[in-house]
């Protein structure tokens, strides 16, 4: 029986500033009829409340129902995960995930990610993407960059993990925050092979409303 979804991605929010980022990616992946295994670190959770307003329940039940509902998902299109569920699709290689995003990726969960130390169901989930050669996007917002920052990224880049930092542009002439959170939302989309409208490719001018 075909799968009802367009694919499954294991999206991750972590404690690096840049909560909006992975709001609206939520949303846009629900959006695109993806099937999204949600994890959230508890340095995410209060990020989320400082920067966007967004007070997680802090039971696991109590997520499942507040991020579902927060990002528009049908009933089973998201679940979200605690950090220890090793029971999870997401902590095999054997499930059927195939695309993990960190947006946005703490320096930490950056560092434990290139030396695999797999402490929690976010770093172990990126280990299994890397073993089995399955699509990893980081997004790491932070600046300046370090040397052990620049070196954690050379070293995931080449095992095969897509760095995407969260530095928009402004050739689309942004006028709102939403605009820039826009730009690097739609990067990450267009790497996850995904058809999107948040911004207009290169070379192509916005459809008229």
């Amino acid at each position: 029986m075909p799968d009802q979804y367009a694919k499954t991605v294991t999206l991750a929010l972590t404690g690096a500033s840049g909560a909006q980022y992975g709001i609206k990616l939520l949303q846009s992946l629900v959006a695109a009829n993806c099937r999204v295994y949600l994890l959230l670190s508890e340095a995410a959770q209060v990020v989320l409340r400082v920067e966007a307003g967004i007070d997680v329940p802090q039971a696991l039940a109590e997520q499942q129902v507040f991020m579902a509902t927060l990002c528009g998902a049908t009933e089973g299109q998201l679940q979200v995960f605690g950090a220890k569920d090793w029971f999870s699709p997401v902590a095999s290689g054997s499930s059927s995930v195939s695309s993990v995003v960190v947006c946005p990726c703490s320096g930490g969960t950056l560092s434990a990610i290139a030396n695999g130390a797999s402490n929690n169901l976010i770093e172990r989930a990126a280990d299994v993407a890397l073993k089995e050669r399955r699509q990893l996007i980081l997004v790491p917002r932070e600046a300046p960059y370090s040397e052990i920052h620049l070196t954690n990224m050379l070293a995931l880049t080449r095992m095969g993990a897509v760095i995407i930092p969260a530095s928009p542009g402004f050739y689309h002439a942004p006028s709102t925050i939403e605009d820039l959170i826009d730009f690097v939302v739609a990067r990450i989309l267009s790497q996850l092979g995904l058809e999107q409208s948040l911004i207009p490719p290169w070379g192509e001018a916005p459809s008229e409303q």
